[in-house]
């Protein structure tokens, strides 16, 4: 209920105390007319804030879901660059194995042994130890053609006293074994029986 002059009369008060009443009783109206619409404002602002902020979560789920995203591709990426890297080493690997065996059958020929037996041998031999250059040619060929001569002699003899004979199967006929066998005689049997037990034991050694 509003206080109001009449309300004051009735109380039969004078003009005097009447106006000092009203005007008191106005100030405190209009402060709590000023509070209230400072809050109000408060709450419109808080409201605006409440939306601003709800907008700015959802920009922050999209953002952390393009972040994982991102992520994910890199990963991919990288696994891929990975999977590149190690197929180029790979067939520079092959290049590389397959310079030296062509180079190796060279220095074979060059020694002068027989074509037909290159594949039985390079079976035995450990190509780490041929030495490319830059450009693919074999910077040790001396030691490598002295070490042909050193191993590979008796092969080259067999060749030059009995040709493209086949030693008879270890143990036929009573025959000597494959372990009896001299070298050239095994590389012989070898290249021309791949799959026989006795060849896969002795170049699995």
């Amino acid at each position: 209920m509003s206080l109001t002059r009449k309300m004051l009369k009735a109380m039969e008060l004078d003009e005097e105390k009447i106006s000092q009443i009203i005007e008191a009783h106005q100030s405190t109206v209009d402060e709590v007319a000023s509070e209230r619409d400072k809050l109000k404002a408060d709450l419109n602002e808080a409201k605006a804030e409440v939306t601003r902020l709800s907008a700015v979560e959802k920009d922050l789920v999209k953002a952390n879901a393009k972040l994982e995203e991102a992520e994910d591709v890199a990963n991919q990426l990288k696994d891929l660059k990975k999977e590149f890297a190690d197929y180029k080493t790979g067939v520079e690997a092959k290049e590389i194995e397959g310079n030296k065996m062509k180079r190796y059958k060279e220095l074979l020929t060059k020694a002068g042994i027989p074509e037909k037996r290159h594949e039985a041998i390079l079976r035995v031999t450990d190509l780490s130890a041929v030495e490319l250059d830059a450009d693919g040619n074999v910077t040790n060929a001396k030691e490598l053609s002295e070490s042909i001569d050193s191993e590979w002699a008796e092969f080259k003899v067999t060749e030059t006293k009995r040709g493209a004979d086949v030693p008879t199967p270890p143990g036929s006929d009573g025959g000597s074994t494959f372990e009896q066998m001299s070298l050239a005689d095994k590389m012989a049997y070898a290249n021309d029986n791949p799959n026989s037990p006795e060849v896969k034991a002795w170049l699995e050694k």
